[in-house]
């Protein structure tokens, strides 16, 4: 069977860099040929958070939608030169873009992902498969996670004792068998991150080195825990837009703690909501992917918490979400409805994307 090849774009919650992966795909395989990750200023990213907290007009939603679609382009471009690859020979581009606000369970539901894929189709001369999410919503579904999906793809050879987690800005569970089960479990390295960056002034916290030097509050863990989200029923979808500043000043106002056993604190918050999530399945094995498992002392606290359950790093683990984007242009491109109303609640699995060309 012929395979064709596809660019994945993916920028996460955790606004870490761009994943860019180009991948040989057919309806067997999917199979990765290069990646590359690349980064975001510190300027853009600023001004990503400064919107998504409020702080914003249409002219500048409008101007990110630009300078997001222009940093998508370079991405792309640096992995073509880099690998020195003919655009021509690229079927299309699957560009998840940069969500802004994902709320689905509103009044009047939607999700908002940014980065013109107008521009990244004429500047490459790619066609290009975006807005993935807006159809499973309109089907009534969360529009998210996208991630079960391919895991049930790539993964066809395991067997139904292993569960999938990916540790992004958001985590997210994927539960294979009969039934396709999918969800977020809540905050991965978004709180991390950010708490981290206000009183260390680094982007992220390298192998958890700095929760390492604090002290979990049992009370502010309980706090936390006893949060809605965590007691919600799947099917279920979360973001920035509730795992945020003013989420977590939420539970610390009132009380005095010190930074880094709120980073410690923290860090055990994702530990649990992922553990207390793979344990309802009663599963042998657990494989984690995302950036959050290149965070050893994360890594550690999770086989702590499920001593009976293995737990493993699986394979392409950083480069999975945006081979997953790369797969979503490749079924719609081939007019193939994707496997999510179970984990969505959509009424029926759709076609998703929209193409430009």
């Amino acid at each position: 069977m012929n395979k064709e090849r596809y660019i994945g774009i993916m920028s996460g919650t955790s606004l870490d860099g761009v994943d860019v992966v180009l991948c040989e795909i057919n309806d067997l395989e999917c199979r990765l040929l290069s990646s590359l990750e690349y980064p975001i200023s510190l300027e853009l990213k600023a001004d990503i958070l400064n919107i998504i907290e409020g702080e914003s007009s249409l002219e500048q939603l409008g101007q990110l939608d630009n300078r997001l679609g222009l940093l998508f382009t370079q991405a792309v471009g640096a992995l073509l030169i880099r690998e020195n690859i003919d655009a021509k020979s690229i079927k299309a581009i699957g560009l998840h873009g940069q969500t802004l606000w994902h709320a689905p369970a509103e009044e009047y539901p939607f999700t908002m992902q940014l980065g013109d894929p107008n521009i990244l189709t004429v500047k490459t001369g790619i066609p290009v498969v975006a807005d993935f999410r807006r159809k499973d919503i309109a089907l009534g579904g969360q529009g998210a996670p996208f991630a079960p999906a391919f895991h049930e793809f790539i993964f066809d050879n395991i067997n139904n004792s292993v569960s999938i987690v990916n540790i992004g800005g958001i985590a997210n569970i994927t539960v294979l068998g009969e039934k396709l089960i999918g969800y977020d479990t809540g905050c991965g390295n978004v709180l991390l991150d950010m708490w981290i960056a206000e009183h260390q002034g680094l982007s992220y916290d390298e192998d958890g080195a700095w929760a390492r030097t604090g002290s979990v509050d049992y009370g502010l863990l309980d706090r936390m825990m006893s949060d809605d989200y965590f007691e919600e029923p799947y099917p279920k979808s979360t973001g920035r837009e509730k795992f945020n500043k003013t989420w977590l000043q939420g539970y610390l106002s009132g009380h005095t703690h010190n930074p880094e056993d709120v980073q410690r604190t923290l860090l055990e918050l994702t530990a649990l909501s992922i553990s207390n999530e793979v344990l309802r399945f009663n599963r042998d094995m657990v494989m984690l992917c995302g950036g959050g498992a290149k965070n050893s002392f994360l890594v550690e606290r999770i086989k702590v918490l499920m001593p009976n359950v293995e737990v493993a790093i699986a394979k392409y683990a950083d480069q999975i979400e945006a081979m997953t984007f790369a797969w979503l242009a490749y079924k719609r491109i081939h007019n193939e409805k994707v496997n999510l109303k179970d984990v969505t609640g959509a009424r029926e699995n759709a076609v998703l994307g929209g193409i430009y060309a």
